[in-house]
C-alpha cells in the first residue's frame, strides 16, 4: 500500500514540476556561456585520440622463417647492425620463428628494403602484410601542434 501511495505521489509531483521557467525563455532562445578553455581541451583530447591509434595494417619484410631460435636471433642481430633505422621483430608462430623488418604503410616502401636485404639472405626475402606500429614521431610531423 505504501508503494502505491509513493508511486501516486511521484506521478502527481512530476506533473506539477517544471523543468524550465517559461518567463525567462519566452521566445525559445537559449544562451550558452562557455569557457574558452573547453575548446583547447577538446583539441588536446582529439590529438591524444589520434595518437592512440598507432596500430594500422601495412607491410613488413620477412628475412627468415625457421624452427631454430638461434638462427632467427642471428638474422635479427645481423639486420639490426646493418639497418638500425628500421625496427626488427622476432615473431613466433608455432613452430616457426620469423624475423620481420620495418613498419611500412605501402608495399612499394617495403619492396625497396626487400631489394636491399635479398643479397644478404639466401632463403628468400618477402614482403608480407602485417599490423604495423605507427611511430608517434611520424604522426607528429604530419599534424599541426595544438
Amino acid at each position: 500500500m505504501q508503494k502505491l501511495f509513493i508511486l501516486v505521489c511521484c506521478l502527481l509531483g512530476s506533473g506539477w514540476a517544471m523543468a524550465q521557467d517559461i518567463a525567462t525563455a519566452p521566445n525559445g532562445n537559449v544562451k550558452v556561456i562557455k569557457d574558452s578553455r573547453v575548446d583547447v581541451l577538446i583539441k588536446k583530447q582529439t590529438y591524444i585520440n589520434t595518437l592512440a591509434i598507432r596500430n594500422q595494417s601495412g607491410f613488413r619484410v620477412q628475412v627468415i622463417s625457421t624452427n631454430k631460435r638461434g638462427d632467427a636471433n642471428e638474422a635479427k642481430a645481423r639486420v639490426m647492425q646493418l639497418y638500425g633505422d628500421y625496427r626488427t621483430y622476432l615473431d613466433f608462430q608455432a613452430p616457426y620463428f620469423k624475423v620481420r623488418v620495418g613498419d611500412f604503410k605501402s608495399r612499394e616502401e617495403a619492396t625497396e628494403l626487400r631489394d636491399k636485404l635479398s643479397n644478404l639472405f639466401s632463403g628468400g626475402v618477402f614482403v608480407v602484410p602485417a599490423i604495423i606500429n605507427v611511430s608517434p614521431d611520424k604522426e607528429l610531423s604530419n599534424e599541426e601542434p595544438y
